[in-house]
């Protein structure tokens, strides 16, 4: 029986933990450290850690960061934020990652995507798009967190990732990002549909039933969130959590 990964998206931001919506407004949630083992204990199946500010000031995620996280995390985690060198990626995988993500080096060089995985092979290596809605329904490009936008396909740049050999594509959708009204179901399809290699979609999820309703309709690899997994009620209080086993099989069960 096959069962889609769910896994929580953890922004960094100035040593904490930091929610967003559109990308925007973030709010301190709590310490990374302590977040780990809280997921530890639910039996998590991955996580990913995403320094936000990394592309924009120059840097990338730090690996003693990283490697704090990986002495305390019983699942498997990708990282991501401002990768742009191999040598990069060999220290945070020596860290503890599994895998790292790239974002903006990808859009600004997508050979740097096919040197990565031939390097450390295509499974290592995941490409994040962050996708969002023109004013005309067309589909835009971004990076650098949001903050710059490009004139490139979408979909010609979702199969080009995957000719360079990444092993896994995160479609995030820009515009929903935080606002917990789910998923924007089209664009991730619509990109899903034109590859062959796994796809991860974040951005929008307000409810377990977020995933359910979008896995009916499209067999995606993955469902990425962040609010559902560390928020609880209309007031959005800090709170960690996870679902439980009998409801992940749920999942399971939409995709027969």
């Amino acid at each position: 029986m096959y069962r889609p990964r769910i896994i929580p998206v953890l922004l960094m931001k100035n040593n904490g933990l930091v929610k967003s919506v559109q990308f925007k407004n973030h709010k301190y949630i709590g310490d990374p450290i302590n977040t780990v083992r809280l997921f530890n204990d639910l039996e998590t199946d991955e996580l990913i850690f995403l320094d936000i500010e990394a592309s924009k000031k120059g840097r990338c995620v730090e690996v003693q960061r990283v490697k704090d996280i990986g002495e305390e995390a019983n699942m498997p985690f990708g990282v991501g934020g401002g990768i742009k060198t191999l040598l990069q990626i060999e220290q945070l995988m020596h860290a503890g990652a599994e895998k790292v993500i790239v974002c903006t080096e990808a859009v600004n060089r997508p050979s740097f995507i096919k040197e990565a995985s031939a390097e450390f092979g295509s499974s290592s290596i995941v490409v994040c798009m962050d996708i969002g809605i023109t004013f005309l329904g067309g589909l835009k490009l971004y990076s650098r967190a949001g903050s710059k936008s490009h004139s490139i396909d979408p979909l010609d740049f979702a199969k080009k990732m995957e000719d360079f050999g990444a092993g896994e594509l995160i479609i995030q959708s820009v515009d929903e990002d935080g606002k917990m009204k789910g998923y924007d179901r089209q664009i991730s399809i619509d990109i899903a549909k034109k590859i062959t290699i796994p796809v991860t979609v974040l951005g929008g999820a307000g409810s377990m039933e977020d995933i359910f309703e979008l896995n009916q309709m499209y067999p995606f690899n993955g469902y990425a969130a962040g609010s559902i997994f560390v928020y609880q009620g209309n007031h959005k209080g800090v709170l960690i959590n996870y679902p439980s086993h009998e409801t992940k099989m749920m999942c399971s069960t939409q995709l027969l």
